[in-house]
């Protein structure tokens, strides 16, 4: 009977200690879309009526690599990127903090287990034996009193409060792992963007000086046409100024260089006064007038992926960092309900406390000198001022919040990809363009320019050829640069690829 008693009682107690107050958390439902452009949107990034080389195809279902940057195939972006994800700050403040969530979750999982305290107190007293009754058998007024002993509380968890809280602490350190992985992500991004700036700025200012030369020398041929008559002094101050303002946008060039490099030290975890260790490169723009326009890869450039790409809008919920992390913070604001109704319901105590009380050490442990003690409580509040209440209802507040803040974090991942979809379609067909106008303004600068030296010209078809040079080559450079960034932007859009990592040293 008693033992029957006694398997009921712990079942009783396994089930009580099962249960937990609150709602469940519950996975949101993947958004029911599909895709993330209106239906009559290309899919392809490229142009098909021309079907360049370099058109970018959008493949649903291709794997992301974890390190997606390698698909721009740049040894030195490889390394700069590296050294990065190692020395940046910022990660190593993410880091730190992601071990921060996971130490306070380990630490809230303690209060599930008892609580065992050992105690050792040595005290010196003396009693007012005229007045108090004596509290030792040799009736002493002074002496020493040695105190040992171990004592055990335990919270009975019943409504599951204590695993709630817990609850929401995982959920916290998941948030901030996903905190993490965005901080990858974005840092990644970020050095491929700024190294994409400094290598379309590169050769900006390239063309500005090959542009500033060939003024140089078209201004010589004025001057020596001058000298001989055939034109006037007004056409030699027009190509002077012309000049004055090609030479006035050097500066600004150069300080758009520097600061480029200055961010790539600073992202990589250098200070800026560091010497630049790489340099990168956009292929497709010919150096000088005259040149041939690069048709192979141009050695240690930047090289544009084709094959991009294009997870589903079901997978997009389960692979962005940011809509990860949102609905973690989901989580534990849903477990928080629970935290916050267990504190409304009773708390069960229990307690036990074994030990020795003794006037000399040596006897500390004799049989006539212990105590033990054991004991349970129950602890019910019954007027707090509303206090309670009103922390159940600001619980289930915060929980509508995060909710709300997850589907706001959904939308605007699924526009973060349309944007980037429409661009790289867009600046396909703007690169395009910028190609072919940067080709034909060449050689009719080619051929304006030799017209001028045979005097079958004048001086403003020269100014003028020259003005759409270079509007096209930086009009070029300009283009290249933004679908590669927009190209970057997509890796970004998808999540970045971090879980198919292989690297355990990397996780």
């Amino acid at each position: 009977m008693i033992g029957l008693r006694h398997s009921l009682l712990c079942l009783l107690t396994a089930l009580m200690g099962a249960c937990a107050v609150g709602p469940n958390f519950r996975r949101p439902a993947s958004p029911a879309v599909p895709g993330y452009l209106p239906a009559s949107a290309p899919a392809e990034s490229g142009s098909p009526p021309t079907q360049a080389p370099d058109t970018q195809q959008l493949l649903e279902g291709m794997a992301i690599p974890a390190q997606w940057w390698t698909l721009f195939r740049s040894q030195p972006l490889d390394e700069l990127i590296r050294r990065a994800l190692r020395n940046n700050p910022t990660t190593q403040a993410a880091q730190a903090a992601l071990r921060q969530a996971q130490e306070n979750y380990y630490a809230q999982l303690g209060t599930l287990l008892p609580t065992v305290q050992a105690d050792y107190s040595f005290e010196r007293q003396r009693n007012a034996t005229g007045t108090l009754a004596p509290t030792l058998s040799s009736g002493q007024s002074l002496f020493n009193l040695h105190t040992a002993q171990v004592s055990v509380s335990y919270a009975l968890d019943v409504f599951g409060g204590n695993r709630r809280a817990a609850e929401s602490l995982h959920a916290a350190a998941e948030a901030q792992k996903y905190q993490l992985e965005a901080t990858y992500l974005t840092l990644a991004a970020n050095v491929v963007t700024t190294a994409i700036q400094e290598a379309s700025v590169r050769a900006q200012l390239t063309a500005t000086n090959d542009i500033v030369r060939s003024e140089r020398e078209a201004l010589q041929i004025l001057r020596r046409q001058y000298q001989l008559g055939s034109i006037a002094m007004t056409d030699v101050m027009a190509q002077e100024a012309t000049l004055a303002t090609t030479e006035a946008g050097v500066p600004g060039l150069q300080k758009q260089l520097e600061q480029a490099q200055h961010a790539l030290a600073v992202l990589a975890g250098s200070f800026p006064n560091s010497e630049p260790q790489q340099q990168f490169q956009l292929p497709g723009l010919s150096q000088q007038p005259g040149a041939a326009i690069a048709a192979a890869p141009i050695p240690a450039a930047l090289q544009l992926p084709l094959a991009l790409p294009l997870s589903l809008p079901s997978q997009l919920v389960r692979q962005r960092p940011d809509i990860l992390q949102a609905e973690a913070n989901l989580h534990a604001a849903t477990a928080e309900v629970g935290v916050a109704i267990a504190n409304m319901l009773p708390q069960f105590d229990l307690t036990a406390l074994a030990g020795s009380a003794a006037t000399q050490f040596a006897q500390l442990f004799a049989a006539g000198n212990r105590f033990w003690s054991g004991g349970a409580s129950l602890t019910q509040t019954l007027f707090e001022g509303g206090t309670l209440l009103h922390r159940v209802r600001a619980s289930r507040a915060a929980m509508d919040q995060a909710g709300a803040q997850y589907r706001s974090v959904v939308l605007s991942a699924f526009q973060n990809v349309a944007d980037t979809l429409s661009a790289l379609r867009l600046d396909a067909q703007a690169v395009e363009a910028s190609s072919r106008a940067q080709q034909a303004a060449e050689q009719n600068l080619l051929t304006v320019r030799r017209n001028v030296e045979l005097g079958s010209v004048g001086y403003l078809a020269l100014l003028n050829a020259q003005q759409t040079y270079q509007q096209a080559v930086l009009g070029l450079a300009q283009a290249q640069a933004n679908r590669y960034s927009d190209t970057a932007a997509l890796f970004q859009a998808l999540g970045g690829g971090w879980w198919n990592r292989k690297d355990p040293a990397a996780d």
